[in-house]
């Protein structure tokens, strides 16, 4: 607890709960009738010494006045007075101590008077002074003087307040008689020990006041044993006070020991702020609900400051509430609800200034801010609210949100030392809260980014049936170094990835991001594997140059391994090649696993000038093929061999689907805790039906192009896509034109029906076709405009002996050459085409009132 509400608890309890010592008991002449050893052990009389004597030896104040009465009635008192007195020690020594002479009345209406001190050697401390005075004076205290057979003889008129029990039924009479049950029947016992031994003792008990509620009150009582002159006892005296409170105050203090331990176990913003009302209720309050600012609750968002204040308050959500009445509704919105606060609600004033707001009576008179919201007014009245608090959650000068404390069944208001206590639970709670915050802004951040990294969806097209699985390492955060990506490729082929970057959390995952960035864009390029992966190093080793700080520092070292494969459903053939990365898992349709003897070549970033090897393998349609990162196979008591067996045993099961098996092997790795993150990437081969593709190779002269033209109106007609046949001829034409012109062997023609039209054009020549941009006078230069216009994507790619050239064409769309000429495209082939087609490659200008086929027999 802080300092603050150390001080402030401190005299709370200290003003409340008075420790008093009876020094002697005196007629109204101030003579000692009785004795006791606290007195004794204070100013060093004993009994014998002092009893039957005036007390003007002990208590030198008394002088002032003739009579014990007239001396109290100085101070406009009547039953009593209390101060600060000096009394005079046996040695001569002067005590300054406060003093209290409390009125005892008999059965018969006889008074006698008992002087009790505090502030003496043994008997605490209070502060000196007469507002002191005054304030002990006002502390309602209880005082019963009984005989040897523990009959009450003497009381004071405040005892009454205190127990309920009247001066008749309490006079000759011991407790148990007045009332009989467990609590009375103890301390009927203490008083016997005190009787017994002369010892002062300390007993609590539950007593029922004559007015005010019906719960009852903790009441302490204080024994002492009365003695004669002879030191003889002569009855017992109990000083008795009310410490309901106190003892509230205490039990408060324990639940902010413990609020520390209770509200930090969660890093959930939502489940601390139900702890948080669960702590507080019922010691605190009746209702309590806690909100949290919008910004806390969902983890995204600007924090809220304290001091501007604008037309709109701040949004707040319901995370905690908790009543007395478990099962209630007891407030008008329930956990995870917006709250909806209006401006004339003491939250503006909490946002303006950062102070709590203390209603001890709730107002429910119209105009009020309560009155001004209909569904808390009729709230408030229902249960009975009268006392309010809202204390606003802060940490670095934000508002993590408020907490609201309402007072229903206990009828006491709420006060400043209660306001004190809220606001130091509350200030332990936002230490919890502000740490749950940012792991919650932490986490989201680290989710959004890991998202946006890993693919949604994974298309395998035609050529592969594709399911996933991917567990970091960093359960908390969720992000790790781990990716993998399907790459639709041209004609029907994937690429298939999976890499790893050497460490966990937010860094590796941005490392991650960047080189599955350049993956795409090399894959784009249709290089080769092994090609595609010397590249990338290169990258990754640029990278690490560019992460450095200062240009005479060392590269930051960025490893990474990866493994890419190109899966051809033509042909089956899947080439692979790997970077520091295990081999990929293969098994055949009738569940035998293999583990291709691919080289392993240098992890990613190393710069060590070894060449990496591409291998080629064929595989049967609904193959197996596995690639994974060596988390899911390599733990700390176990090697990458073990693991590798085990996966390939929890992928041998024939006709299971792809989903049961990534289930199956994540499940099947060891049960401790991954220490590095793991991902598996599961794909089932297909093939595509020679009925799909058509092929033809074409010798070069002047009837190569058109014969091309009919070659794919012909194939087309067969597979019934004539809606196709413009665009595509056009297409064909300009490609075979080009390798024609360019080229010195035979040209390649392959049609592909897959999910698109592939129109590829293979010829011996190296050098990759540019589009340029041809001015209005030129008469060649705009095929592979015209191209990309009548396709939906086009590239070209290496093979051994030159080069392809391919484009594609959705099945479900159609362009006209017309039409491709401004980009619109259309379902079907028109009649009367409105505009007239650009001219070809080779410079060929049809008339412009001819068809499209026209068009097509004149180029």
């Amino acid at each position: 607890m802080s300092n603050t509400a150390d001080i402030a608890l401190s005299d709370h309890l200290n003003t409340h709960v008075p420790s008093e010592s009876p020094i002697a008991m005196l007629d109204d002449e101030g003579t000692v009738i009785a004795w006791t050893q606290a007195a004794e052990r204070v100013v060093g009389y004993s009994a014998g010494d002092i009893v039957g004597r005036s007390t003007e030896a002990v208590l030198p104040f008394l002088e002032e006045a003739p009579t014990i009465s007239a001396f109290v009635e100085q101070d406009r008192g009547r039953s009593g007075w209390s101060g600060t007195k000096a009394l005079r020690h046996r040695s001569g020594r002067i005590l300054d101590t406060g003093v209290r002479v409390s009125a005892l009345r008999g059965q018969d209406g006889s008074r006698r008077w008992l002087l009790s001190m505090r502030n003496a050697p043994g008997l605490g401390t209070v502060a000196d002074g007469e507002e002191q005075g005054a304030h002990l004076a006002r502390v309602p205290v209880g005082i019963v003087v009984r005989d040897l057979r523990l009959r009450c003889t003497w009381t004071n008129g405040t005892m009454e307040s205190l127990d309920g029990i009247s001066p008749e039924r309490r006079f000759g009479r011991r407790i148990t008689d007045a009332r009989s049950d467990a609590k009375t029947e103890a301390l009927e016992a203490v008083m016997r020990q005190v009787l017994a031994s002369g010892t002062t003792k300390v007993h609590e008990y539950r007593a029922w006041p004559a007015t005010g509620p019906s719960r009852g009150h903790t009441m302490r009582a204080s024994c002492f044993r009365l003695q004669d002159a002879d030191g003889q006892a002569m009855g017992v005296c109990t000083i008795s006070v009310d410490v309901t409170e106190s003892r509230r105050a205490w039990d408060r203090l324990a639940v902010l020991s413990q609020a520390g331990t209770r509200l930090g176990r969660s890093l959930d913003v939502m489940q601390t702020g139900q702890d948080l009302a669960d702590l507080a209720v019922p010691l605190f309050a009746d209702i309590v609900a806690v909100d949290l600012e919008q910004s806390v609750a969902l983890g995204e968002g600007a924090p809220v400051r304290f001091g501007v204040t604008g037309e709109r308050l701040p949004s707040l959500r319901r995370a905690g509430l908790s009543s007395i009445r478990q099962g209630k509704t007891e407030c008008p919105w329930l956990r995870g609800e917006p709250i909806r606060w209006s401006p004339a609600s003491p939250l503006t004033d909490i946002v303006g200034t950062g102070r709590s707001h203390l209603e001890p009576i709730v107002d429910l008179a119209p105009g009020t801010w309560i009155d001004q919201d209909p569904a808390l007014a009729r709230k408030v009245r229902s249960t009975g609210t009268h006392s309010l608090m809202i204390v606003p959650i802060r940490a670095r000068c934000t508002l993590l949100g408020t907490v609201v404390f309402a007072r229903t069944q206990d009828p006491a208001p709420f006060q400043e030392v209660d306001l004190l206590l809220a606001e130091e639970l509350v200030g332990r709670a936002a230490q919890s809260l502000d740490n749950a915050r940012q792991y919650a802004r932490e986490q989201t951040t680290a989710l959004a980014l890991q998202r946006n990294l890993l693919p949604h969806r994974l298309r395998g097209g035609t050529a592969v049936e594709t399911a996933s699985r991917y567990l970091p390492a960093d359960i908390d955060l969720g992000v790790g170094g781990d990716w993998f990506d399907v790459i639709p490729l041209s004609g029907a082929r994937v690429a298939l990835v999976v890499g790893d970057v050497v460490g966990h959390g937010l860094n590796a995952a941005a490392t991650m991001g960047r080189l599955r960035t350049a993956v795409h864009t090399l894959a784009d390029m249709e290089l080769p594997p092994d090609e595609l992966l010397t590249r990338l190093d290169d990258t990754v080793q640029r990278l690490a140059e560019g992460d450095g700080e200062a240009p005479e520092e060392a590269p930051t070292a960025v490893g990474a391994t990866c493994l890419y494969a190109v899966y051809d459903p033509g042909t089956r053939k899947c080439t692979m090649a790997g970077a520091g990365h295990p081999p990929p898992a293969i098994v055949d349709p009738q569940g035998r696993v293999t583990f291709p003897a691919l080289p392993t070549g240098t992890p990613l970033g190393i710069g060590a000038g070894v060449p990496f090897e591409a291998v080629e393998v064929e595989l049967a349609e609904g193959s197996l093929l596995a690639l994974y990162t060596d988390g899911l196979v390599e733990t700390r008591d176990h090697d990458i061999d073990e693991g590798m067996r085990r996966l390939g045993t929890a992928l041998s099961q024939p006709g299971r689907s792809l989903e049961d098996l990534c289930t199956s092997a994540m499940e099947n790795s060891p049960s401790q805790a991954p220490c590095d993150d793991a991902t598996l990437l599961l794909v089932r081969t297909r093939s595509l039906s020679p009925d799909h593709v058509a092929s033809w190779t074409l010798a070069k002269d002047r009837t190569t192009v058109p014969l091309a033209r009919h070659l794919a109106a012909s194939q087309l007609s067969e597979w019934g896509l004539e809606s196709l046949q413009d665009s595509t001829q056009l297409i064909v034409s300009e490609l075979v034109t080009n390798a024609v012109r360019h080229s010195s062997g035979p040209v390649c023609l392959r049609l592909i029906r897959h999910q698109a039209l592939s129109c590829e054009v293979s010829d011996s020549e190296a050098c990759f076709p540019r589009p340029r941009s041809p001015r209005t006078t030129d008469e060649n230069g705009r095929g592979l405009i015209l191209v990309s216009q009548l396709s939906r994507r086009w590239g070209s790619r290496s093979i051994p002996g030159g080069k392809t050239v391919w484009a594609e064409v959705d099945l479900a769309t159609a362009f006209s050459p017309a039409q491709a000429a401004v980009g619109q495209p259309v379902q079907e082939k028109p009649d009367h085409p409105s505009l007239s087609p650009p001219s070809s490659s080779h410079g060929s200008t049809p008339p412009s009132s001819a068809g499209p086929s026209a068009w097509l027999a004149a180029a």
